[in-house]
């Protein structure tokens, strides 16, 4: 007689038309009411069956009881393809709600967007596949359900983030802060991290909303718990890069010199490379021109066109009459002030036509006219362009050559950080370039063995330069982990400033309901860079 193996107990092949039993997944079943027996004994399936439909099967024979089991057999295995597919619908609805609650984070849109589009999906069903009608009603889109949808995937962002931090060789830091709609202050912490790989990752670690003061202490304080959650050690830390706030670039209360302070306290033996963002440090050299009364003037007259829609369209008009080689003035916010060159040379070029355009709407002109500030419009238009024209152009005027000089020493002073740093950025970007003598003593010998290896150099000219510090071999360690440090580097709080554009158009006015976890949440997605959230994890 046939046996079948389970917990030690068998169940023999006879029961099946005995008792109408057959065996599923290590455990018997009732083929009649589908009632699983915990144990593999004879007795316990006899019970079974003599208790609960004894009387209703015992006249059948031996081939008829055959027969009927065959039948059940068949129905049970139709209701578990059933219960299958059940199953693997169920899952695919799941899983199309966390497609679409991630395309709501990514796009800034209302988390209710997600009874619209279920709306839409349904009414497009019945044109298109009125079959699938239920199994596109099964994929729950309520403002609960992504709002919750979206958590679970910036949760999924940030243990992918946890886990690649576990094999980062270093990382640096990108630090801003911005205020919200509602005026709370809220702090971006982006890190880049290189692994052994040099493979580079580039996050949001995190996003804090500030609702007491955010002097430097505070400021600090978010950043190394952003730190300390991650699991990083701060010997790794290679860099700092902030906006130059005072709170920020302090060197005793403010970011800057708490961290260095926390990275004594650490018995860190590398040393921090802190930068004020590139960008910031051009707009910072442009302030000690003390001339932001033009910038202020240029932008009340730009956004009295563009902000109205029938002024807008008014001056489009206005300009297609006079035959304008221009159709528009770009719009300037403070949001994006860097596209402060292109506006001003616009405004500069159509100083004629704007001026023509607002006094048919009333407006006083006078200064606009000026001769002075039309000089000082020249000017910072040519600034912002071309500072070898400008001293061509305005060699002859000892006021703005003395502006010049101004901002000549302006960007001495503050681009000093990236002068200290010349020879590490050349051994990244060029290192069979590099003057041994010059660079860092505890690289100069292998700086000399990959300079005479014409292998490496022809891989350097194959692959370029981004590429390079991949193919630097592990007996080079010195020179692997300068490249991983130079790497880890931010340039600039770039991605803090788009970060706090999105942050504008999702936490609007109209959306009160938007806590700090959820805004947290839609900005991990909407910014993640190196990581896609893991659709199939969470839907599983």
């Amino acid at each position: 007689m046939a046996k079948r193996k389970a917990e030690n107990r068998s169940f023999l092949d006879k029961w099946e038309a005995e008792y109408l039993f057959t065996y599923v997944k290590d455990k018997p079943v009732c083929l009649v009411c589908g009632v699983n027996v915990a144990v593999s004994k004879e007795y316990n399936i006899r019970r079974h069956y003599e208790t609960k439909h004894h009387d209703k099967y015992k006249d059948l024979d031996m081939t008829q009881r055959s027969q009927k089991v065959e039948e059940m057999k068949r129905s049970l295995v139709s209701q578990q393809n059933m219960f299958k597919k059940a199953t693997s619908q169920s899952e695919a609805a799941v899983k199309a709600s966390y497609i679409v609650a991630a395309e709501i984070a990514k796009s800034a849109r209302p988390f209710n967007e997600g009874e619209f589009m279920k709306k839409c999906m349904m009414k497009v069903c019945d044109l298109v596949c009125p079959e699938k009608k239920q199994a596109f009603s099964n994929v729950s889109l309520s403002r609960n359900t992504v709002a919750d949808r979206t958590c679970d995937l910036a949760t999924n962002l940030y243990d992918q983030l946890m886990e690649k931090g576990k094999d980062f060789v270093a990382f640096s830091l990108a630090v801003d802060e911005s205020c919200d709609a509602s005026d709370t202050a809220q702090l971006s912490v982006f890190i880049r991290g290189v692994d052994s790989n040099l493979c580079v990752t580039e996050e949001l670690l995190g996003f804090k909303s500030m609702h007491g003061t955010t002097t430097g202490k505070e400021i600090f304080e978010e950043v190394s718990k952003c730190v300390t959650e991650i699991k990083l050690p701060w010997d790794k830390l290679v860099g700092l890069t902030t906006d130059g706030a005072p709170a920020m670039c302090g060197k005793k209360s403010g970011l800057v010199g708490m961290v260095r302070e926390k990275m004594r306290e650490e018995n860190c033996a590398g040393e921090l490379t802190v930068y004020h963002c590139i960008i910031h440090q051009e707009a910072l050299c442009a302030k000690a021109l003390k001339m932001e009364h033009v910038m202020t003037t240029v932008t009340q007259v730009v956004n009295f066109i563009r902000a109205k829609g029938l002024n807008h369209r008014q001056f489009k008009s206005f300009l297609e009459d006079c035959g304008s080689e221009y159709a528009d003035v770009p719009y300037h916010t403070e949001v994006r002030w860097l596209s402060r060159g292109k506006v001003l040379n616009r405004c500069f070029e159509l100083r004629e036509e704007i001026c023509q355009f607002l006094e048919t709407k009333g407006k006083d002109t006078a200064e606009l006219r000026e001769q002075k500030f039309l000089c000082e419009l020249a000017f910072l238009c040519a600034i912002s362009s071309h500072l070898d024209a400008l001293n061509l152009q305005l060699h002859h005027h000892r006021h703005f050559a003395e502006k010049l000089s101004v901002l000549a020493a302006e960007f001495s002073r503050r681009f000093a950080d990236f002068d200290a740093q010349k020879c590490k950025f050349e051994l990244l970007s060029n290192p069979f370039a590099v003057d041994v003598e010059n660079a860092p003593t505890n690289i100069q010998m292998e700086l000399i063995e990959l300079q005479c290896n014409d292998t490496l150099k022809s891989k350097y000219d194959a692959v370029g330069a981004a590429q390079f510090p991949r193919f630097i071999p592990d007996t080079m360690p010195q020179l692997r982990s300068q490249a991983a440090q130079m790497l880890s580097m931010f340039g600039s709080t770039y991605l803090c400033e788009q970060l706090f554009s999105s942050m504008k158009m999702t936490k609007t006015t109209h959306r009160r309901r938007l806590t700090d976890e959820h805004l947290r949440s839609i900005l991990r997605i909407s910014s993640a860079q190196s990581l896609s959230p893991d659709i199939q994890e969470e839907a599983e």
